[in-house]
This record gives structure tokens, C-alpha cells and sequence, in this order.
């Protein structure tokens, strides 16, 4: 084991990010290594580590003053071996070949959880959409998918939304496919209602992250009515897992965004969720603003470069990270105990450090990873693209009812894979085995691929 992770390391020194992503996975396989030695035998280690393509290209744009400008644009193919591969594409500046290699990776054992037949990928550009015109975006997509379009389709690689790329974004990436292509097919998921896309996607992820939080805390006879909870993030997964919290009786206390977060000890309701969706969607503003609302709350401005973020320290009895990876540091994990909270349900990707994931396992709070808290999104996606394939649309309660059902699904394989292998109640290890477990079976079957 340690030799995979010393190979990676010593091949990419610089891939921080996907070296943390193939550690947290590595560290809870043992076992099943040490049942079946065919899988040394047959390299799978290296393999499953290793992506199935690379795609790295430019991307050249004009802004509105007819400045040309060049981002980088990347699609990481990680893994097909049980499906097409499937995973969003995320514009930010801080998309690199390290972020991306790590988010293919965790969606390679993400999607396996699911059911549903769906390999791995994940792709994006180092542009930023904050502070662009439709137009300047418009542009960028356009450019984007002349090169992208070559590496994707509805039965190779089928492109999701991700942080910077929501309805605006695909409907352009989707306009300027079909341009090329010259075929309306189900190459993009999240798409608009009224060309191809499905009920509840927008609200999956943040949906099935508490719904897998709920059925943890049934596990103890408990319910979310009556909580109180922390959120980071104010974006489509924060906004939707506030919404569910509220709907099922919880109490939500902070929002966030990357220059602070709001503190309202009252609670956010359904008119003040509904004052953020039309700050963060329609005006594309700041949560600062939140305060100059609504008086009552506090905002605290946040810094980057802390080893600790003031959002976790607050009394509550469940923590949502819904914002980005490496947001909850061991400081962050040990306030959130200190704190009383006993429920961590990850909304982002691989949010928690090593150190505050070490803590969370060690007082045996109920933690969810993201791989198998956050697939909800993934899991309507594959639905999405199933109802594409049949030229139907389904009704919201059946693509809710589904939803519901894979997140049950995925609670329930985690915890037998877990009892399985010997890390009884550790949903961590139960949704790393059960993943890598599936995929890597299908890698054998194939041949040496």
C-alpha cells in the first residue's frame, strides 16, 4: 500500500489534493486486499489510481472589449469499468490537474455507490464566470466545448454541472454540442426542464446529503426535527440542503460564501432561503448582504489562508460542509465536538481534512464522507440521463421517490460493507470498500483494459 501512494507521489509531487483523495481511500482497503491477493496480482492498485485519459486543451475567449483571453480547459476520463464516464466540470481559478485528478477519483467510487451504471470523470477550466457578462460567458462555453466535444457523448462521457457551471452554463455547452454535432442526445446533464432535463436535479445533492443524514440518525431512534445545524456554502448544495432541513424540522444557523459567513440565531426560514436564492442566483451577490435583510444576524468575514474557519464554532448538534474541499480543519472538527455536534454530513467533496476526519471517527460521531453523502446529485443525474435515452420526462415525486431510495440504498451498503471487513459502524471505510469493492470486480472481468 504504502508503495502505490510512494509511486504517486514520486510521478506527481505537485498533485496535493489527489494524493489526500487516493490516502483516505487506501487507508480503509487493507482487508480487502488481504482477502483477495488477486488484486496485487493483477496490478489493480496502480490501475485504478492511474486515469484512463488526460485531456488538457486552451481555451481561447473574448471578453466584451474584444480582449482575448486563455484558460485552460481539462476533462479527467478516470474509470468506465462499470459505465460510461460521468462528473461535473467546475469553473473556478483554482482548477488544476490535481483538483480534477482527485474529484474524478472520489466520482469513480461516488457513482459505483449509486446502482446505477456509471463509470467516472470530472473536468472544468481555471476561468471564472463571477463578475462576466452572459455574454463573456456565453463565449468562454462556446470556445470550451469546440474542443470538448470531440471526448464526450451520451455513451462515452456524460459532463454535469459542478462550482461555477449551473443552468447558464450547460444550456450554452449544450447549444454550441448540438451546433457541432449536428444531434440533440443526453451528452450534459442539468439541463433546463423544457429541453431534456429532470425534476429535483438542481436539488439532489443538497436532498440527498439529509436524506442520508436522517437515516443515520434513525439508526440511533432519532430524527432531524428539532436540530440545529451549520451549512457552509450558499450555493445550489447549501440552498437545497437548508431547504430539506427546514422542511423536516431542523433549524439552520450559518451560510457562507468564500469571503464570510452569516451567523442567525433565529433560524434561517423559507423567506429568508428564498431572500439567499435570489441574492446568490439572480443578483449574484455576497452573503454580507444577508445582514443589511436581516439585522438580526452577524457576519463575520473569513480568512483564507486560517487554519480554522469561525462557521464550526458555534453551538449545533449537526455540521453540513457544503462548500469545498479542505473546509473543516482539526482545529474546525475538535470546535464542532466541543460544540455538541454529533452529526457530520459531508454536501461537498472531501471537505474534511485527514486530521479532522481522524477526530471525527475517533469520538464515533455519525460522519458521512462525501462519497456517499453528496451522491445524490450524481444518482438524479443517472436518472436524467435514463429518461433522455427513453424521451420521457418523470414526474417530480417518482424522481424524488427514486432519489430517496439510492440514498437509502448507499446507507445501507455502507454499513454492510463496513460490518464486512471489520470497521462496524464507520461509514467512511464502509463506502470506500463497497465502491472500490464494485468497480475494481469489473476492472478483473474485463481483462488487462
Amino acid at each position: 500500500m504504502s508503495d502505490i501512494l510512494e509511486l504517486i507521489k514520486a510521478r506527481d509531487p505537485e498533485q496535493k489534493e489527489f494524493h489526500q483523495a487516493v490516502q483516505e481511500v487506501m487507508g480503509t482497503v487493507q482487508p480487502v486486499l488481504d482477502r483477495h491477493p488477486e488484486y496485487r496480482q493483477t496490478a489493480i492498485l496502480e490501475r485504478v489510481t492511474e486515469p484512463e485519459r488526460v485531456i488538457m486543451f486552451r481555451v481561447p475567449w473574448m471578453d466584451d472589449q474584444g480582449q482575448v483571453h486563455v484558460n485552460r480547459g481539462f476533462r479527467i476520463e478516470m474509470n468506465s469499468a462499470i459505465g460510461p464516464y460521468k462528473g461535473g466540470l467546475r469553473f473556478h481559478p483554482s482548477v488544476n490537474l490535481s483538483i480534477l485528478k482527485f474529484l474524478a477519483y472520489e466520482q469513480v467510487f461516488k457513482n459505483a455507490l449509486t446502482t446505477l451504471p456509471m463509470g467516472g470523470g470530472k473536468g472544468g477550466s481555471d476561468f471564472d464566470p463571477k463578475g462576466k457578462s452572459d455574454d463573456e460567458v456565453m463565449r468562454f462555453c462556446q470556445s470550451f466545448m469546440t474542443e470538448l466535444s470531440r471526448h464526450i457523448g451520451p455513451n462515452t462521457d456524460v459532463p454535469a454541472g459542478d462550482i461555477g457551471v449551473g443552468a447558464r452554463e450547460i444550456g450554452y455547452l449544450f447549444g454550441m454540442y448540438k451546433r457541432l454535432r449536428n444531434e440533440f442526445t443526453g451528452v450534459l446533464t442539468g439541463k433546463s426542464l423544457a429541453w431534456g432535463g429532470s425534476l429535483i436535479r438542481p436539488e439532489a445533492t443538497g436532498y440527498g446529503s439529509v436524506y442520508f443524514a436522517s437515516e443515520m440518525l434513525a439508526t440511533r431512534n432519532e430524527t432531524l426535527e428539532g436540530k440545529t445545524c451549520l451549512v457552509s456554502g450558499s450555493g445550489n448544495v447549501a440552498q437545497f440542503t437548508t431547504e430539506k432541513l427546514i422542511e423536516l424540522g431542523a433549524k439552520v444557523i450559518t451560510l457562507s460564501d468564500s469571503s464570510g459567513y452569516i451567523y442567525d440565531e433565529e433560524g434561517i426560514d423559507r423567506d429568508k432561503l428564498e431572500f439567499v436564492k435570489h441574492l446568490k442566483n439572480i443578483r449574484r451577490g455576497r452573503m454580507k448582504d444577508y445582514v443589511d435583510k436581516y439585522p438580526g444576524a452577524v457576519y463575520t468575514q473569513t480568512d483564507a489562508a486560517s487554519d480554522h474557519n469561525p462557521l464550526w464554532n458555534h453551538n449545533a448538534d449537526c455540521a453540513f460542509p457544503s462548500a469545498t474541499e479542505n473546509e473543516v480543519w482539526k482545529k474546525d472538527a475538535s470546535n464542532l465536538i466541543s460544540n455538541g455536534v454529533y452529526v457530520v454530513c459531508e454536501g461537498a467533496n472531501m471537505p474534511s481534512t485527514p486530521e479532522a476526519i481522524d477526530i471525527f471517527l475517533d469520538k464515533k460521531i455519525l460522519y458521512a464522507p462525501g462519497k456517499a453523502a453528496n451522491a445524490g446529485g450524481v444518482a438524479v443525474s443517472g436518472l436524467e440521463m435514463a429518461q433522455n435515452s427513453m424521451r420521457l420526462s418523470w414526474p417530480r415525486e417518482e424522481v424524488n421517490s427514486r432519489l430517496m431510495m439510492i440514498m437509502k440504498s448507499i446507507h445501507q451498503t455502507c454499513l454492510n460493507a463496513a460490518e464486512e471487513y471489520g470497521h462496524a459502524g464507520n461509514y467512511m471505510a464502509g463506502a470506500n470498500i463497497a465502491g472500490f469493492v464494485k468497480v475494481v470486480n469489473a476492472m478483473l472481468d474485463q481483462g488487462l483494459v
